[in-house]
């Protein structure tokens, strides 16, 4: 089974949903891990602020706003009334619960119940739209089975444990959509993985299931032999190591979370990079073997391939 997660712009609109729709769609079984819509983390990070900050009308017109994008999209992406009238309600009762934040105390736990929703939002109207395709899709809470332990870190027992319950539970289902990010912690409280941890969430996942492969879609394709953003003619690296791939992220690769390697180096279940706009490309590919020469980077040639 392959895992693939597709980050916030390649759900940030219609029609980046319907490429991700047609990427996924082979009839093959796989799970798919989302981010939330581009733009909605950061929108969550100022609601939650404002609510910090004890402006509750600041932080009741951001959620309007942001309400009002969902609806919208909703509008657009759907036309099944059944599902229309379904997803609606499911969006209403999202920002409902902010709206009923925004005159509490304000704490960790506030922060982490707010910028949640983003995924949560996002994993819910596009398994509707899987379902009005007619695609044999189950959504598969994250907060069902991923949890952190008392330092922090994936509680890679109970992940396996209650994943592979939870597949063997919806095995007629062709794909599994749940949500990076977030998790629980060993209270049992709404957490999180640190920003870009949808990667990280897709590696466990892959680790857990022992998956054949982890694809990180994006809007790039793949590390690159240079940073695309400053310098012009780039082209994307195709092979490179788990070592290699990890010591790029650490020093500011965007394109990956640091962490992502660490839960399937072991495993040695390969990781690739792959564009969602340009599905056929190859992208990059990174297992412990280095076809050819490979990029055998020094720290201070990273330092210098700082990519997007």
């Amino acid at each position: 089974m392959l895992v693939l997660k597709f980050g916030g712009t390649s759900v940030g609109s219609v029609e980046n949903m319907t490429h991700v729709k047609n990427i996924i769609n082979d009839c093959t079984k796989k799970v798919v891990v989302l981010s939330a819509m581009s733009g909605t983390t950061n929108a969550l990070v100022e609601i939650s602020e404002q609510i910090r900050l004890k402006d509750s009308e600041s932080a009741l017109v951001l959620i309007q706003q942001l309400a009002n994008r969902y609806q919208n999209t909703i509008e657009e992406l759907l036309n099944d009334s059944a599902l229309i009238n379904e997803s609606q309600e499911y969006v209403h009762q999202v920002f409902k619960g902010l709206i009923e934040l925004v005159d509490l105390e304000h704490t960790e736990l506030t922060y982490s119940k707010v910028v949640a929703q983003g995924e949560l939002l996002s994993t819910f109207l596009f398994s509707r739209f899987l379902m009005q395709e007619g695609i044999n899709a189950a959504l598969l809470p994250a907060l069902d089975f991923m949890r952190i332990d008392n330092n922090d870190e994936p509680d890679s027992f109970y992940i396996k444990q209650n994943l592979n319950r939870i597949l063997y539970e919806n095995n007629e289902a062709d794909i599994y959509i749940t949500q990076g990010f977030i998790c629980l912690d060993v209270q049992g409280n709404i957490s999180n993985l640190q920003r870009g941890g949808s990667d990280y969430t897709a590696s466990i996942v892959g680790a857990a299931i022992e998956a054949d492969e982890v694809q990180i879609w994006t809007d790039i394709d793949g590390f690159h032999n240079n940073d695309p953003r400053f310098v012009e003619n780039t082209t994307a690296i195709s092979n490179i190591s788990f070592d290699e791939a990890a010591e790029l992220a650490y020093f500011g690769a965007k394109i990956l979370h640091p962490q992502t390697v660490i839960p399937v180096k072991d495993l040695n279940i390969p990781v690739r990079l792959k564009n969602t706009m340009s599905p056929d490309s190859y992208g990059t590919l990174i297992t412990h073997h280095v076809h050819g020469e490979g990029i055998k980077l020094s720290r201070q040639k990273t330092v210098f391939m700082l990519l997007r």
